[in-house]
């Protein structure tokens, strides 16, 4: 028996209409055609191929390359009633055993399983006795060697096309440039497929960038000004440093927890079900953490040092506000970040072809990070979307940088950083520019150069941040072959800046950083949560936390993560609706018949009391 894809949004999902081009691209699917959807993260890639599989009868196959990610999705199925199961390498035999015996009686509507284990013989020959709605290849760009996150199993995915002729497969991403995107559809040959691109837009995320300042400190007023009750991922480069950023943040009052992959599995696993099971819990993590897990009301990511590349900071950055409240991005940046970076495209096995093509993604973010304009059409137009008018939801735009003309600056950088041979770093680079009366700069007997103390009218931080801004626009970079220090990037740019045949803009970052820092303190502080900001009054607070707090002690008993239970937007539309029956509850968006069946009484009562 088939169903129409409206009446299954609206009976198992609980939703009324659509988002974007989902209707689109679930009617492509259910008649029969395949595809590549570009979709970003929050916005609804998972009902493309849910609804078809449902529509269609039979057992959609969905590959997915983290067991996390499977075992969460699979329990908010199960939620709303329909029959999913995981096939991976974390079962027990007996478990293993008893999902492929639902598999061969046809007593499951989706099956999650890893790419490994579904190209094992006896998986794809089980398959083949079975009569398979679709295959969802999801997380796709991990077949592009191209792309940020290369899984080398996923090139073998094309056997789904010769051995399953029949059966449409759609493949699935948030973040895929145009040689990404162009990799999926050759290596899984969906050369006759339909490319569904969807606008990589998050409104609801507000980006922050800085100028590294005191790190701590300004992760600090981050989180107590916004989210000191909230749910969040902060990123950071080596595995030291999230141990001592968790610690750290841990002495000042905040429940955080470290993952990176050097601790043992036990703890790793312990911290990661912590963070999805518990509320207002923050992981401090390297980029091992994050593509696996589907929590939605993840409310801020932080950047302590800056990502390889705009598609990881773009992936890492969209794991927060999946739920589409207001959410929060903060990446702190710094020379020191684009150093070590290169040092490790460099110091790679990757070809001289694949390190150029890390170069530049590094060169793009560097330039991101150091632009004025906003972040926002920034970002997209790195995805080749075009955002007409600026954001108005990120630093640039609420805070709009100071810029100035640099010419004269950089061509005294420049000069300093030939004279002196270039092979020294920003301190020293800055001592012979300020004039300073120090034994290295006597020793090499910089202070005789004709740059010597030219600078005077640049304070120290200033400087670093010149030089910091010159680096991003790859008007000088840092010599890893040699002790670090700073030299020309392209000759001719280098050199047409000197002959002051170029003008250099820069931005004002450290007057910027102070400015934003004075307009925060006279604005109108939030009391540490981004849902009260969300919600009208302190009643319709109040019953969203009783609420919330009913959800975690049935998401407890139940041993599941609280937001299958219900999303925090259906929590706030329950606590500012008040519904009264189990019919005015039915109408509320997210609450489909199985979940209003196993839940409304219990809410009903918690909204009465």
């Amino acid at each position: 028996m088939s169903f129409a894809p409206s009446d299954v949004l609206r009976r198992v999902f609980g939703f009324e209409s659509f988002m974007g081009r989902q209707e689109e691209i679930i009617d492509h699917v259910v008649n029969g055609g395949e595809a590549l959807v570009l979709m970003p993260t929050g916005g609804g890639k998972s009902l493309c191929y849910q609804i078809p599989a449902l529509c269609k009868g039979g057992m959609g196959v969905v590959i997915s390359p983290l067991i996390a990610l499977m075992r969460d999705q699979v329990e908010a199925l199960k939620q709303l009633g329909v029959r999913a199961a995981a096939l991976n390498s974390a079962l027990e035999s007996g478990e293993a055993g008893r999902i492929i015996d639902q598999i061969k009686a046809g007593k499951l509507d989706l099956l999650y399983v890893a790419p490994e284990r579904l190209l094992m013989d006896g998986t794809l020959g089980l398959l083949e006795q079975c009569r398979i709605s679709l295959f969802a290849i999801d997380e796709a760009h991990c077949v592009s060697q191209w792309g940020h996150d290369f899984r080398p199993e996923y090139l073998q995915l094309s056997v789904l096309s010769e051995r399953f002729p029949k059966v449409p497969r759609i493949a699935l991403t948030a973040t895929a440039d145009v040689p990404t995107r162009n990799e999926i559809i050759k290596k899984l040959k969906l050369e006759n497929g339909r490319v569904f691109i969807s606008s990589f837009d998050r409104p609801n995320i507000r980006y922050h960038v800085l100028p590294k300042n005191k790190p701590r400190e300004q992760l600090l007023r981050f989180l107590k000004k916004d989210h000191a009750e909230d749910s969040g991922i902060v990123y950071c480069l080596s595995r030291a440093r999230v141990e001592e950023i968790a610690e750290w943040l841990s002495q000042q009052g905040f429940d955080a927890l470290p993952y990176h992959a050097g601790l043992a599995t036990g703890v790793r696993s312990r911290n990661q079900d912590r963070f999805i099971k518990d509320e207002g819990v923050i992981v401090v993590a390297t980029i091992a953490f994050g593509m696996g897990i589907d929590k939605p009301n993840v409310r801020f990511v932080v950047h302590m040092d800056m990502p390889k590349s705009i598609e990881a900071y773009y992936q890492e950055t969209g794991r927060a506000g999946r739920d589409g409240l207001p959410s929060d991005s903060l990446l702190l940046y710094g020379n020191e970040d684009v150093a070590k970076l290169r040092s490790m495209i460099e110091d790679g096995e990757a070809n001289e072809q694949r390190k150029q093509l890390e170069r530049r993604k590094l060169d793009a973010l560097a330039g991101y990070c150091s632009s004025s304009r906003c972040r926002r059409q920034t970002l997209l137009e790195y995805f080749g979307e075009v955002l007409s008018e600026p954001c108005g939801n990120c630093d640039s735009c609420l805070y709009p940088v100071d810029t100035f003309d640099g010419t004269v600056a950089a061509q005294k950088a420049l000069s300093c950083v030939y004279r002196t041979g270039q092979r020294f770093g920003t301190v020293h680079l800055t001592d012979v520019l300020v004039g300073a009366d120090t034994e290295r700069v006597r020793q090499f007997g910089h202070d005789k150069l004709p740059t010597y103390g030219v600078g005077k009218e640049f304070t120290r931080s200033q400087w670093r941040d010149i030089f910091r801004q010159l680096v991003a626009h790859g008007i000088l970079i840092t010599d890893m072959e040699g002790h670090g220090g700073l030299r020309f990037g392209s000759e001719d740019v280098s050199r047409s800046v000197l002959r002051g045949e170029k003008k250099v803009t820069l931005r004002e970052d450290m007057t910027f950083a102070l400015k934003r820092e004075v307009k925060e303190k006279r604005a109108k502080h939030s009391d540490g949560s981004k849902v009260k900001q969300v919600l009208d009054n302190a009643e319709d607070e109040n019953v969203f936390q009783s609420l919330r707090a009913l959800r975690l002690r049935i998401a407890k008993e139940q041993n599941v993560p609280p937001y299958v239970i219900f999303h925090d937007t259906t929590l706030m539309a329950i606590a500012q609706k008040r519904p009264r029956t189990l019919q005015e509850m039915g109408g509320i968006s997210g609450i489909g018949v199985a979940k209003l069946e196993r839940y409304g009484e219990v809410f009903l009562k918690a909204i009465a009391a």
